[in-house]
């Protein structure tokens, strides 16, 4: 009897599709229904009905060729994981005999590079339980009897986890949560000494208003962030990132290159301490990403290269898996490039893919917006699907949050 995970690929198989020809008629990327067939991954809600009318099935058939368990249950067994996770913290505490000891202090350090090395991939309403979980910990362990060097590895640990709350929150558009937990992650770092991670706030607070269409203040605080990054580090070349997209959107145009070239010497010196995957830590492939979008946002048409190599890169299957925002970013880019150029059906077809892809966090529904918004413009045929799409993304986003 064939497994639930053969269930899938068999009535592909049946109705006469490849996986190529499956994926292309339902508008997603081949390793997209790799992923749905080997049950790392399930359908979008909106994607359903479409699949469902491709294989000829009902719900309940769909239902049962796919085999995770619901976001609900998926949510429930990382919270439970977080929580065994910070049980062995406190057994580590006690065993060692000591209020907050060192093996404690390291164990919170490690399970805080984890947390963000799981940003790129996890959804942020999951991961954000987890960083819940583990800052309510910490807080546990302010009113215990430490050394100074114990309490500011205390208190930088916990400016991390408040910092990468903060961020899962502006993801998640809870302006005034995220706004709360930089204030925390500040006064922490403030009182760790560490300029590390209040530049790190300033570039976070940066990324939060331009995403409202500040694009004066992301400016100003980006280039804060820079002042207190000490030099070297991945916040410097995140905040200089940062100063080149505002200034794409203000039209600088000739500041704007200025800043990606910046970022292309630093990241290209950069000696990373710790996985790429870590969302603290510089990934020199990034700067590839972000040119890609500020290039766009500038109006250059050079956009299209870089964004056409980001997703090249990144087309293995187990890359996909790595970086699906960073694919889907660049697809936003290389539409709203390729509109520019009046190329619409290419456009189009790229939007779709970054909509559907099920990959965009709500801080970044209002890039996808303005593709829709041009392609409604143009009074092309393909708006009205499109705009059902990121209707679609839309509503389950706000299920999820």
């Amino acid at each position: 009897m064939a497994s639930k995970r053969q269930k899938l690929a068999e009535r592909r198989k049946a109705c006469g599709y490849n996986q190529e020809e499956f994926a292309e008629a339902i508008g997603v990327d081949r390793s997209t229904v790799q992923r749905w067939e080997n049950g790392s991954n399930e359908p979008q809600p909106w994607l359903r009905p479409q699949i469902q009318k491709i294989l000829g099935i009902t719900s309940a058939e769909l239902d049962s060729l796919l085999f995770l368990d619901s976001p609900q249950s998926f949510t429930i067994s990382v919270a439970q994981a977080a929580d065994d996770e910070i049980e062995a913290l406190e057994l580590i505490r006690r065993v060692c005999a000591s209020d907050v000891g060192a093996e404690t202090l390291s164990a919170l350090e490690g399970a805080f590079d984890n947390l963000a090395m799981q940003y790129p991939v996890s959804a942020p309403h999951v991961l954000l339980e987890s960083v819940r979980r583990h800052s309510a910990y910490v807080m546990h362990l302010m009113n215990a009897r430490m050394t100074l060097a114990e309490q500011n590895r205390l208190f930088m640990v916990g400016g991390w986890l408040q910092l990468l709350a903060a961020t899962l929150h502006i993801d998640l558009h809870q302006d005034r949560a995220a706004s709360a937990r930089l204030k925390a992650a500040a006064t922490l770092a403030q009182h760790a000494g560490s300029k590390e991670i209040e530049a790190w706030c300033f570039e976070t607070e940066a990324w939060r208003v331009l995403t409202d269409g500040n694009y004066r203040r992301a400016l100003e605080l980006s280039q804060a962030a820079q002042k207190l990054a000490p030099v070297g580090t991945s916040v410097s070349i995140q905040a200089t990132a940062q100063e080149g997209r505002a200034r794409a959107r203000l039209g600088e145009a000739k500041e704007t290159y200025s800043a990606v070239d910046r970022v292309r010497k630093m990241s290209a010196s950069l000696v990373p301490h710790k996985g790429t995957e870590h969302h603290y830590q510089y990934d020199p492939a990034k700067s590839l990403a972000y040119t890609a979008t500020t290039l766009a946002w500038v109006g250059d048409p050079a956009a299209e290269n870089y964004a056409r190599e980001v997703i090249a890169r990144l087309s293995p299957a187990e890359n996909i898996q790595k970086w699906p925002r960073r694919v889907a970013s660049a697809n936003i880019d290389l539409a709203l490039t390729l509109l520019g150029g009046d190329r619409l059906d290419e456009a189009c077809y790229a939007a779709q893919r970054a909509i559907l892809s099920g990959k965009i966090v709500p801080s970044n529904h209002w890039r996808a917006l303005e593709v829709v918004q041009a392609v409604e413009a143009k009074r092309l045929p393909e708006a009205a699907d499109l705009r059902d799409a990121f209707q679609g993304m839309k509503r389950q986003a706000e299920l999820e949050s």
